[in-house]
């Protein structure tokens, strides 16, 4: 059993002098090799013995957690370097509450006269509730996620940015925090919330965005699980998404996988297309993540004499449309000035007079208390 990481520590400091009078192979060599029989000194106790083994029922090992002494961690910082590792006992590790897993988004806004809104709770806790039972988690329940969000953000008040200066985002987490070896769902979950004071998502404010058609990554196929709220949901589209930004273009909009024909959605949020006074966006099958702010926007263009359509929309379409704008909690609804598919560059309609502006305007008026909610959408804490 190791007994002290103490040893080895002190072999790399007493070596720092001699590797920089080396030369790099003769310092490598040298460190290799002392280090190589400090960690067999470090490892290998006086009394240790071919025969000796963990007291384990050999006969009876089944595959699950058996802790054994020791874990070793290593961790990586922002350049993408790992720095130098370390074995430790066996036990629980930090976390920061920013960890990935199923989470969701929701935003608090602050009125004029002080108070906190918050926008359509239910339909968040809902989703973490359909993206639980795809992933085999236990969910808290619609009224215990809407009084936790309540709690966490009234706790962080003073988070809120002042009217017009930003929101509070409220991020609940939900992730397996219990033992688990196999392919099976965890022991433990751990709910949990944090709140962090934003400004726009995208850097271009709101101004219009320039989006990329990608047309070799997929973010998601059918039966997967691209219609929850999860890491998996993501973590497709970083690569495209890097790619695409580093030649200017604010974000990718995906393709269908099957055919690399209709339209799937962007890597934050939802895409709609308008063509006169038809608003269309594709329908949620699976693939696409059912957007709280999406769902708002269909009901509040529906009152207002638009018609929506929810289906499948070929990229022709999209080429040949009015107008685009994107939807989400942390974009809010977000004009599209240009869209580029391969050679060909398209430029759409924005400004005052268009759909999306007229349709940010009502849905911010009533999470901010300016306009009369008269859904029932809105939740005030004081």
């Amino acid at each position: 059993m190791i007994q002290t990481n103490s040893g080895l520590r002190s072999l790399v400091q007493s070596l720092r002098p001699m590797t920089s009078s080396l030369s790099k192979l003769e310092a490598y060599s040298c460190y290799t090799s002392q280090a190589a029989s400090a960690l067999q000194q470090a490892t290998t106790p006086n009394s240790y013995r071919e025969d000796e083994y963990a007291k384990v029922d050999w006969d009876n090992l089944g595959f699950g957690i058996t802790p054994a002494d020791f874990v070793y961690t290593m961790k990586c910082s922002s350049d993408g370097k790992f720095e130098q590792g370390e074995l430790a006992p066996y036990g629980n590790v930090e976390l920061s509450p920013s960890a990935a897993g199923l989470y969701e988004g929701t935003k608090a806004y602050r009125t004029d006269d002080g108070r906190l809104l918050l926008f359509r709770l239910d339909r968040n806790a809902a989703r973490m509730k359909m993206g639980a039972d795809r992933l085999c988690m236990p969910c808290p329940s619609i009224y215990q996620f809407v009084d936790a969000v309540k709690q966490t953000a009234l706790a962080n008040k003073r988070w809120t940015p002042p009217p017009g200066k930003g929101t509070l985002y409220i991020r609940p987490l939900l992730m397996g925090s219990g033992p688990i070896l196999g392919l099976a769902p965890a022991p433990e979950y751990t709910f949990l919330i944090y709140a962090s004071p934003v400004g726009n998502y995208f850097k271009e404010g709101l101004k219009p965005l320039s989006i990329y058609v990608e047309d070799e990554f997929h973010r998601a196929t059918r039966g997967g699980a691209g219609g929850i709220k999860s890491i998996t949901n993501y973590a497709p589209v970083l690569k495209a998404m890097a790619r695409a930004k580093s030649r200017g273009f604010s974000d990718v909009l995906y393709l269908d996988s099957a055919n690399k024909k209709n339209l799937e959605e962007v890597s934050s949020c939802n895409i709609f297309l308008v063509k006169g006074n038809v608003i269309s966006t594709p329908a949620t099958n699976g693939t696409i993540l059912p957007g709280v702010t999406r769902r708002s926007i269909i009901e509040i263009a529906r009152d207002h004499g638009y018609q929506v359509e929810e289906r499948a929309i070929p990229l022709d379409e999209l080429m040949d449309a009015d107008e685009v704008f994107c939807t989400g909690t942390a974009v809010g609804v977000a004009p599209v000035g240009t869209i580029t598919y391969q050679d060909r560059r398209v430029e759409y309609r924005v400004g005052e007079e268009s759909v999306s502006r007229e349709l940010y305007s009502i849905l911010e008026g009533m999470k901010r208390g300016v306009i009369e909610d008269k859904k029932g959408w809105i939740t005030e804490i004081q």
